[in-house]
C-alpha cells in the first residue's frame, strides 16, 4: 500500500493533490444544476455532491464553494429561491462537464453547449431537456462550512419527473437503465450497474 501523510498532502503541486483527495472518497454523483436569474439569464452547472438528506419532508443538499468569487448558481437560487437537480445520462456527458468552464453572468451555458431548458408551468427555473430524472427544488437554507468557507445548500423536492421504464413496483429508481453517471475525480465519468438489491437490515 502506498501512504500519503496529511503534511505530505499539504506539500503536493495543486493539481496532483486536486486530482487525489476528489478522487479518495470516492464516486460521486453527476447532477446538472439549473437556475435562472431575477432578469431571465438561464445557468446551468455540473455539480458532484448532491446528496439525499431525507424524504419525510423531502430534502437534498449540495455544497457550493467560496462565494469570494461570483458564483452564478448561487446568486439565481437566492433571487428566485427556485433551482432543478438533473442526472447526467452517458450521452451528455461531453456537454455537461463543459459547463463547469467560468462564464461570466450574462453568459448561459445552455448557449455554449448542445444542452437545452426545458420549463414547465409554474416553476422558473429550467430542468434539462433528456435529463432522464429531473428533479424541483425549492431553496429552504444555507450553512457556512467553517473550515473551508463552503456553503451547504439545501433545498426542498417540489417536483420529480423520471422516465417510466426505469420505476421499479416499489418506487425505487432504477439508475442503470436511466443510463445515470457518475463522477470519479473531477473529470471523470463512469456508468455503474446494479448489482444486487437487499432488504432492510435487521440485528441477527
Amino acid at each position: 500500500m502506498i501512504h500519503i501523510d496529511h503534511q505530505e498532502i499539504l506539500n503536493m503541486e495543486k493539481i496532483p493533490r486536486l486530482n487525489l483527495i476528489n478522487s479518495c472518497t470516492g464516486y460521486k454523483s453527476a447532477n446538472l444544476i439549473g437556475s435562472i436569474s431575477a432578469d431571465g439569464v438561464t445557468n446551468v452547472a455540473v455539480f458532484s455532491s448532491v446528496t439525499h438528506l431525507g424524504s419525510n419532508p423531502p430534502l437534498l443538499g449540495f455544497v457550493l464553494r467560496p462565494t469570494t468569487v461570483p458564483r452564478n448558481t448561487f446568486k439565481n437560487l437566492k433571487e428566485t429561491g427556485e433551482f432543478t437537480v438533473n442526472h447526467i445520462h452517458a450521452g451528455m456527458i461531453a456537454d455537461a462537464h463543459h459547463t463547469s468552464a467560468k462564464y461570466p453572468g450574462m453568459v448561459s451555458e445552455f448557449d455554449k453547449t448542445n444542452l437545452e431548458p426545458l420549463f414547465r408551468e409554474g416553476f422558473a427555473a429550467p430542468y434539462v431537456e433528456g435529463a432522464k430524472i429531473q428533479i424541483g427544488c425549492k431553496y429552504i437554507n444555507e450553512y457556512k462550512i467553517e473550515e473551508n468557507g463552503c456553503l451547504f445548500i439545501i433545498g426542498s423536492i417540489q417536483h420529480i419527473y423520471f422516465s417510466p421504464e426505469i420505476r421499479l413496483e416499489d418506487g425505487f429508481l432504477a439508475l442503470d437503465k436511466a443510463d445515470t453517471v457518475t463522477v470519479n475525480g473531477l473529470d471523470g465519468y463512469s456508468l455503474p450497474r446494479l448489482i444486487d438489491r437487499f432488504e432492510y437490515a435487521r440485528p441477527k
